[in-house]
């Protein structure tokens, strides 16, 4: 009896064709070609911000850790800068997404609404601004006129909403929140507002996972707007005072290349500020790194609703 099923597992068997197999082994190694490709310049900046700052100087790190240093950490960390910028870039980050969501989610929902009258042309009205902008300096005289400068809020209010992640938060609520689940909701007493809190965003974590993403690392790498809008340097965001560190190492060996008695010790100080780099972006890249796993689960459905424009 079991050989009996045994064999016949065996005829149910699709047997694959020499054709099969060697297309399934070019597109396994054209993909692994190119994951390798995407991969390694990711790879070498890890090993590169624990090896010797000689040895990446040299080009001997290719593969493997050489002479293992943690001195470009070391270095970044003597500046007591990074922890205050570090916690400014969490407060701006974490307050820039609230407001948001607070602005996105609401307007995404009412314009995905067929009963809302005249929503065709508030999106229009919105789109509208993804083609035509103030530019740096009308936005820089309305921050400025609003009394902002130097705020963490000029870095939050002139970017609180995106207008693409409206449309795909849109196209989300038009997809998964119907007409008749309104409908039903109504029936038993519950108003829009209601329906929205109680009904709608609880059936929303994917979009709202992934306008999490979206948004906090917008803000999380932002650092332009705060070059243009802060003076304090207490209130500069971590990727600010990244620059400044690597500006003013910089500027330091061009003053010091003028006295030839120092050559060694500015050679030294090079290799130590290359080294840096390696450091300061692997530091920066961490809450990243960390906040992508959280919400790998919802990712590619919320991506793939919310990318189909109806």
């Amino acid at each position: 009896m079991q050989t009996g099923v045994t064999m016949k597992k065996v005829k149910n068997k699709v047997k694959r064709s020499r054709q099969d197999v060697i297309y399934d082994t070019i597109i396994f190694t054209i993909l692994t070609f190119l994951f390798l490709i995407v991969a390694y310049p990711l790879y070498f900046i890890i090993i590169a911000s624990i090896s010797n700052p000689d040895a990446v100087a040299g080009g001997k790190v290719a593969l493997f850790p050489v002479g293992f240093s943690l001195a470009g950490y070391a270095e970044v960390f003597k500046n007591s800068k990074i922890v205050t910028g570090f916690l400014n870039s969490l407060l701006y980050t974490a307050c820039g997404v609230m407001i948001n969501l607070a602005i996105t989610l609401p307007t995404a929902y009412a314009l995905s609404r067929d009963k809302f009258g005249g929503r065709k042309f508030v999106t229009v009205f919105y789109m509208i601004t993804m083609f035509i902008s103030g530019g740096m300096i009308p936005t820089y005289l309305v921050v400025k006129n609003m009394h902002l400068l130097d705020s963490m809020w000029s870095l939050i209010l002139p970017g609180a909403i995106s207008v693409f992640n409206m449309i795909v938060a849109r196209t989300f609520f038009k997809s998964n929140i119907s007409e008749e689940l309104y409908e039903a909701a109504q029936i038993d007493g519950c108003g829009v507002t209601q329906f929205f809190f109680k009904i709608a965003l609880p059936l929303s974590g994917a979009i709202i996972a992934i306008m999490v993403l979206y948004y906090g690392v917008g803000h999380w790498n932002s650092y332009f707007s705060a070059l243009l809008y802060l003076d304090n340097e207490k209130k500069y965001p971590l990727q600010l005072v990244l620059r400044s560190i690597l500006v003013q190492n910089a500027s330091q060996l061009a003053q010091n290349a003028l006295t030839p008695a120092q050559q060694a010790a500015i050679e030294q100080k090079r290799q130590l500020t290359e080294l840096m780099k390696y450091s300061l972006i692997i530091i920066s890249s961490i809450p990243v790194l960390v906040m992508y796993p959280l919400v790998q689960k919802h990712f590619v459905k919320g991506v793939m609703i919310g990318s189909v424009k109806g």
